[in-house]
């Protein structure tokens, strides 16, 4: 039987991580009692039930925590609860009493839907329930242990999503129907209009839309020539106040960080914020801002990954020994997903902007150091590790380097989003 706890984590790491200076991230050397020692000295009580992996998982979420968000955000205690058909008649409400959510255990039809386990009193002590990878043939059996589910996941590509929601909102109205396992934005574009399913997952933001020809609308297009002026050598600020003049959501963001910078000046026009950022900073607010609109009527993910890619490229050019080339880097992971944003071709996409043949080259054939990077970046999200740590050897990095660049790509971020809400 697989029963988990549902967490919003993932562990950023991989094999044969070296300590290096003092703030490098932690290793999967230790013992369970270092790890112990290293969090109780966060004032966070512990219990791994002797699983040496998932302390070291947990120490290194709470370093990443950390880094983050600084130690106030730290949780007080770390349970670990390692449930079969054996432990779910264990005293878990004791197990879990320092949690300070609700845990979400998730099953799948391994767990029998006999009294024995139905009859298990775990919701009186704040547990919700959700199932997964329950097949047709299993739902009438299932009904006990159904009705007592908070949420159910219905994989999309084995089991019709919309009939199954209807079957499981007549029956049980008050479940939380989630759609798994989405492969491509048509998959979505089917599902989201039922107003039985309430969640959705799967990579299908990450697949660009592939059925006919796709206009990019007049305020995209806006955006995009912006775009293509900063690309210009020593480009105009007055064309590029201009632009922006033309587009409400673009003046106020201007503005907004504009007078983070005037102290006693006064900001009376959109070219007098231009001329007060100058072409650098000016440069790269339009890179951020713009991916952020176009993305607009997008999933808020693929603005996380275009943005994330872009800076964490940026912070790994002098890893890969590219310290000259890191604005290449930047608009390299910037654009990786530009197909997807404006639902047509990556060619039709770099066809709308001014980027550089090496860009070009990465993006369209794959090729070139710029593509290698924009490639490890990808396996790294991804959590790869065996292609992750291939790379590593093959370019002679140090995994705690990849570390602090992706933990800064991640702080940038989080400023980003911060400064913009």
């Amino acid at each position: 039987m697989k029963v988990s706890q549902i967490t919003g984590y993932s562990v950023l790491s991989g094999n044969n991580i070296q300590k290096k200076k003092t703030n490098a991230a932690p290793s999967f050397k230790s013992s369970l009692s270092e790890v112990e020692r290293t969090l109780a000295r966060k004032n966070i009580k512990t219990n791994f039930n002797g699983s040496l992996f998932v302390a070291e998982c947990s120490e290194k979420v709470v370093w990443l925590f950390q880094k983050l968000y600084g130690k106030s955000c730290l949780p007080k205690a770390i349970n670990f609860v390692s449930l079969n058909n054996i432990s779910i008649f264990s005293s878990l409400e004791s197990e879990c009493k320092n949690t300070n959510h609700a845990p979400i255990l998730l099953i799948d039809q391994t767990f029998p839907p006999v009294s024995m386990y139905t009859d298990r009193e775990l919701r009186e002590f704040g547990y919700h329930f959700a199932i997964r990878n329950l097949p047709v043939h299993c739902y009438e059996d299932y009904a006990p242990i159904l009705s007592q589910m908070d949420y159910i996941l219905i994989d999309c590509q084995k089991i019709d999503a919309v009939k199954a929601s209807f079957y499981f909102r007549k029956l049980y109205p008050d479940i939380c129907i989630c759609a798994s396992n989405i492969p491509d934005t048509e998959t979505f574009g089917k599902l989201s209009p039922a107003e039985t399913i309430s969640l959705f997952e799967g990579t299908f933001f990450r697949m660009p839309v592939t059925r006919g020809e796709h206009k990019v609308s007049p305020l995209k297009i806006n955006y995009i020539s912006l775009l293509n002026l900063i690309e210009e050598d020593d480009f105009d600020l007055t064309k590029a106040a201009d632009i922006i003049s033309q587009d409400t959501a673009l003046i106020i963001s201007l503005l907004r960080l504009a007078n983070t910078r005037s102290f006693n000046s006064e900001i009376t026009s959109v070219r007098v914020a231009v001329s007060m950022l100058g072409q650098k900073d000016l440069t790269r607010w339009i890179q951020t801002t713009v991916i952020e609109k176009l993305c607009s009527d997008k999933p808020n993910e693929l603005m996380r990954l275009s943005l994330l890619r872009a800076k964490f490229a940026e912070n790994l050019a002098p890893v890969f020994g590219m310290a000259m080339r890191s604005q290449e880097l930047f608009l390299t992971g910037l654009f990786s997903i530009l197909d997807i944003i404006l639902d047509c071709s990556m060619e039709e996409a770099l066809s709308m902007v001014r980027v550089s043949g090496k860009i070009r080259t990465a993006l369209l054939e794959h090729t070139g150091s710029l593509a290698e990077v924009l490639h490890f970046i990808v396996k790294y999200e991804s959590a790869e590790w065996q292609e992750v740590s291939r790379q590593l050897v093959l370019k002679n990095i140090e995994i705690p380097d990849v570390s602090h660049a992706w933990v800064s790509s991640l702080q940038w971020y989080a400023k980003l989003i911060a400064m913009n809400e």
